[in-house]
């Protein structure tokens, strides 16, 4: 049993260098377009009640189409060259389900701490006056690195699974060549 834990902790943990790799090797669009939603919410959150709620709603909808754009290159980048199917993630879910249970279990704590910790407890105990202040520049640090590494994170899971629990692989340069 300690062995298969192990074995199931090391799987997962491979993503979570995949994602680290991934995340330093595309770093410049990765931050650059996690910037944009940051500075809007540095922008919105800080200064709410002078934002009218027209530009409110559209620099929402603004920060879902950068967000989108990057979730495809992100998909796009990491499934460059990768063999998937759908069959292979439905082995690989039945075969590695205590992988997932790890993967679940550091988003939880994730949670916890860049959410509820940071946003909640600590947001909490700023002084009012202050409070927007505070969470506009939490949320514009966590954009490009909480939320894209999540981000990255996210889509390395679903690419182990689809590709059968092979390590996910970090483009190097030019379309198709991959590497470990």
């Amino acid at each position: 049993m300690r062995a298969k834990l192990s074995s199931e902790f090391t799987l997962a943990s491979e993503v979570l260098v995949w994602t680290w790799r991934f995340y330093l090797r595309h770093i410049g669009v990765i931050v650059g377009l996690s910037l944009l939603p940051g500075i809007q919410r540095l922008v919105v959150v800080t200064w709410r009640e002078e934002i009218s709620s027209g530009v409110s709603v559209a620099s929402e909808v603004a920060v879902g189409a950068v967000r989108l754009v990057l979730l495809v290159l992100i998909v796009r980048w990491a499934f460059d060259g990768v063999e998937t199917s759908w069959a292979q993630a439905g082995r690989f879910l039945r075969k590695h389900p205590m992988s997932l249970l790890f993967h679940l279990g550091l988003l939880g704590a994730g949670f916890a701490v860049f959410d509820l910790l940071t946003e909640n407890l600590v947001g909490a105990a700023v002084p009012e006056p202050a409070r927007d202040g505070y969470l506009g520049v939490l949320l514009f640090v966590k954009n490009p690195t909480v939320i894209a590494l999540a981000s990255v994170w996210l889509v390395g899971v679903v690419m182990q699974a689809l590709s059968g629990g092979s390590e996910p692989r970090v483009r190097r340069s030019g379309p198709g060549v991959a590497a470990r």
